[in-house]
């Protein structure tokens, strides 16, 4: 592989207190997301609480403002607007209790009918989840992240030990917990596309700490004379080229679905640039240094 980087000597554990107040930060926006997303209070799309979403195809180019004034006119209420201005399409999404979903779809395109007579309107899609639904997927999607965290742990502690199994799945939480956080700060809408992205975002943060816990076993083998903060370091530093090789071509893709694949994976996009970067984070400063701190013994030297 191509080394970017040769011969570092970073003290990334000289550095692990400042990392872990960070990282606590992290950990305490994160539980408060999840604990307003439970209750429902979040910015919750309507896999999550029931509604209806309409996807139209304008003939011509329409201005967004007008749309508004039109559904406001035909009596439509407590309405987001999506503009994807390059299809000519509006995405319409509206929650809204059961008994009122049935029909609400004609309501829309009836508005906007007679608020642009000269338009040719083709419904692309509907979407419609009733209040019990959504709050069931919104139960097994904390169900699923819970499972998946589970498995890394007893996967880890399998292929590794118990103390790497208990960093990495800390780690994966740390990475799950910002992307959830930093949507909630932002306002940003999570449905079961971000539900997805998060356990895609699991996955990656534990390949890159699998990564570096394998040089660290490596070298707990070799280095049998060095303190384990020395092994830590150097392990870190042997794998960083790959690290940052990994992280910059996985980050171009993403940043090519954020900036160029539309706005229907915006948001998706965006949750996997958070969890790239968060994930190359945690698994120096966050899986590296609870491996130096659960006793500090070195599980693989000879005596």
């Amino acid at each position: 592989m191509i080394e970017i980087l040769r011969e570092t000597n970073i003290d990334f554990m000289g550095k692990k207190y400042y990392a872990f107040v960070f990282s606590g930060l992290i950990f305490i926006l994160g539980i408060f997301a999840i604990v307003q997303i439970a209750r429902g209070t979040a910015n919750l799309g309507i896999d999550f609480t029931g509604g209806t979403a309409v996807q139209i195809k304008f003939e011509k180019p329409i201005v967004l403002s007008e749309v508004r004034k039109a559904l406001e006119q035909g009596g439509v209420r407590d309405f987001e607007l999506q503009d994807m201005p390059v299809e000519k399409k509006v995405l319409i999404k509206v929650k809204k209790i059961e008994e009122e979903l049935g029909g609400f779809s004609e309501k829309i395109v009836t508005a906007l009918s007679q608020k642009f007579p000269d338009q040719k309107l083709v419904i692309d899609s509907v979407t419609e989840v009733g209040p019990k639904v959504g709050e069931r997927l919104r139960r097994d999607a904390l169900w699923a992240i819970m499972a998946a965290t589970s498995g890394l742990l007893i996967y880890i502690a399998w292929r590794f030990q118990f103390r790497f199994g208990i960093g990495a799945t800390i780690a994966v939480l740390h990475d799950v917990f910002a992307v959830t956080g930093f949507f909630y700060i932002m306002n940003r809408e999570i449905n079961l596309v971000i539900i997805s992205a998060l356990l895609a975002i699991a996955g990656y943060s534990l390949t890159d700490t699998v990564v570096v816990f394998d040089r660290i076993r490596e070298n707990f083998k070799i280095r049998l004379r060095d303190p384990v903060s020395t092994v830590v370091n150097k392990s870190i530093n042997e794998v960083l080229s790959r690290t940052v090789i990994t992280t910059s071509t996985t980050l171009l893709a993403a940043l090519s679905l954020f900036l160029f694949g539309g706005e229907v994976i915006h948001d998706f996009a965006l949750a996997i640039i958070i969890g790239i970067l968060v994930g190359t984070y945690s698994s120096i400063f966050v899986a590296s240094p609870i491996i130096l701190l659960w006793g500090g013994k070195r599980p693989f030297a000879k005596k």
